[in-house]
């Protein structure tokens, strides 16, 4: 029989003894419940020993849990699969580093995180645009065209400064979109886009108190990029991009 430890979750800043009913990781229907320290605590369940595959049916699970907490309590996640030997080895961990994420919950008390992702719907005009304004792009294109550079390598460095000049694109794209997006956020990651087509990919932490106000940001751009670009919103989720807690056990 495996040997069992205690899976943690989340940091939160209250020593209330709770329990969050069934909802562990690993679907056995282990119960989610809290060890205290002094003023926080780590939200965890009974769990084997051995280590979760990285996949997402586990990565959700793991999620999942920390979203249930939000509702209630700052949070601070633990990377995933964080497995101690025990719950005393948990209270340790609370006590030695409990300055640490007093200060942490203090920093991210009552925000959230906010996801937007942002798609050109069509990339014919992108790709025309770059072609008429992008003044590298339209002289070697013109040569090649003209038969004054026909060889395949000048074809190929063509194609890497259209891509080049993409990239500059998408660049100067997802600022405006930060820019107007950073009035109603406390802080924000960008992360790496995907595809030619995908010109934003962010994370903003936002305060509750402006988290409508934010929305209503992103409803205005939506409307702005009607028929240029999609947008994908998502949340309010736990600050996940922005605090990720390891515990060396």
């Amino acid at each position: 029989m495996a040997r069992e430890g205690k899976y943690i979750y989340c940091i939160l800043g209250a020593n209330e003894g709770r329990n969050f009913g069934p909802i562990g990781i690993g679907q056995r229907g282990d119960v989610v419940t809290t060890i205290g320290y002094n003023d926080i605590s780590a939200a965890i369940s009974n769990s084997p020993l051995d280590q979760y595959v990285i996949n997402r049916e586990n990565l959700t699970a793991h999620e999942r849990v920390i979203e249930e907490i939000m509702k209630d309590h700052t949070v601070l996640p633990v990377r995933f699969c964080t497995i101690a030997d025990n719950a005393e080895e948990v209270r340790g961990l609370l006590r030695k580093r409990r300055p640490e994420f007093r200060g942490l919950l203090r920093d991210l008390d009552n925000k959230v995180e906010m996801g937007l992702k942002a798609r050109w719907t069509e990339m014919k005009p992108v790709f025309a645009e770059i072609a008429e304004k992008d003044s590298i792009v339209r002289e070697m294109k013109a040569q090649v065209q003209a038969g004054k550079k026909d060889d395949e390598a000048d074809k190929v460095a063509l194609g890497k400064a259209v891509k080049d000049a993409l990239e500059r694109r998408k660049k100067a794209e997802a600022g405006k979109v930060v820019g107007v997006l950073r009035r109603a956020a406390v802080d924000y990651r960008e992360n790496e886009t995907v595809g030619d087509d995908m010109f934003l990919n962010a994370v903003f932490l936002v305060d509750r108190t402006r988290e409508r106000q934010f929305d209503f940001l992103v409803e205005d751009l939506t409307k702005q990029y009607s028929g240029q670009a999609d947008f994908t919103y998502v949340g309010p989720a736990p600050p996940f991009n922005f605090v990720n807690i390891v515990m060396k056990l």
